[in-house]
């Protein structure tokens, strides 16, 4: 069995971080959101991955490399526009060959992996297998239909009607049967070519398709919403270690992760926190569901509940939180009226805050 991972999004509704940083590579708990996939494919037992990459296929590689690092052996397979989720296994087909696949959006993020998954699909050898979750809204997803039995009788695209709250997730595994379906594919009406019409038509040509309910939390991480709520999910799970300095001045509160490198000084942090490597923070407080990148310099601040990229800098800042903040971002104090602030930021911003 082979993996195909479907990097090539633009990931609009993270800008501006995305107009300089793939979507994939946006960090959770300071590990591209990318990279937990990839681990994932490896953990289930697969070695063999392409990656359709688009625009932004200079970042990946870089920082995929051979895929090695993971266990894996990487092809990366050029997209020319990112034209649906069906387009990407179309230009897959010559890689895929007649091998057995999971496609994983490279984007999302499911705990508990997907080994179970790919070992139920190796026994029981349907066509198709699906994942679904229950959503509150699946007009803005792919949606199933099941019957009484569970089994699933239909599949629409973001439907305005929709006859179930259960949406597809962003892992699907399929048999080399797809390829028939998705070459008779035609664009639908937003001009992609969609993985849900594939495999209705699988459906239709009574091929065996299943489904499962994911068992743990998956969330799509499109949004900064979506980002900030995996980062802390992630973030709940870490072990508190000091692999840098603390001062006797300083106060750690719960798992907090201090990387090689860092220095804390008269500060304090209440985690779950991830302190990154050569970051330094001084007469601070970092809040809980905080994720501080390599490199980046937190001096007389406050910041919660945030993502803050490699080299960014906060000085004499107050009450941040619910925060994306890009690369090389410098965010300094001006004079003014004190309150919260939730920042966006792109790559090299430089900002002076009200305090």
């Amino acid at each position: 069995m082979k993996a195909l991972v479907l990097a090539g999004g633009s990931g609009t509704r993270l800008r501006p971080i995305t107009h300089t940083l793939a979507k994939q590579l946006v960090p959770v708990a300071n590990k591209p959101v990318l990279f937990y996939g990839l681990e994932a494919i490896a953990a289930a037992g697969i070695e063999e991955v392409g990656v359709v990459v688009g625009a932004t296929h200079a970042s990946i590689t870089e920082a995929v490399g051979d895929g090695s690092a993971f266990g894996l052996r990487i092809t990366y397979l050029p997209q020319s526009s990112p034209l649906g989720l069906a387009h990407g296994v179309l230009i897959a087909r010559e890689y895929l060959g007649d091998d057995d696949f999971v496609m994983y959006l490279g984007d999302n993020f499911i705990v508990g992996g997907i080994t179970g998954l790919v070992d139920g699909f190796r026994r029981d050898r349907p066509d198709a297998h699906i994942m679904l979750t229950r959503v509150s809204d699946p007009r803005q997803f792919g949606v199933a239909e099941l019957d009484a039995r569970g089994r699933v009788v239909d599949l629409v695209e973001k439907p305005q009607e929709p006859k179930s709250d259960l949406a597809l997730v962003g892992v699907y595994l399929f048999s080399a049967a797809v390829h028939d379906a998705v070459a008779r594919l035609t664009p639908s009406r937003r001009g992609e070519l969609e993985i849900t019409d594939a495999i209705r038509s699988m459906l239709r040509s009574g091929l065996k398709v299943r489904s499962s309910l994911v068992s743990g939390y998956w969330k799509d991480t499109g949004s900064v919403a979506d980002m900030l709520e995996v980062n802390r999910l992630v973030l709940e799970s870490v072990e508190a270690r000091f692999d840098g300095t603390v001062d006797e001045h300083s106060e750690l509160i719960g798992p907090v992760v201090v990387s090689h490198g860092a220095v804390i000084e008269r500060s304090r942090i209440v985690g779950p926190a991830v302190i990154g490597q050569d970051a330094h923070v001084l007469d601070s407080i970092i809040g809980p569901n905080t994720s501080i990148a390599d490199k980046c310099r937190v001096f007389g601040s406050e910041i919660q509940h945030s993502i803050i990229l490699p080299r960014a800098s906060l000085e004499g800042v107050r009450c941040v939180e619910s925060s994306l903040i890009g690369q090389d971002v410098a965010v300094t104090a001006a004079p003014g009226v004190r309150g919260t602030h939730r920042l966006v930021l792109g790559d090299h911003s430089k900002v002076r805050i009200d305090v």
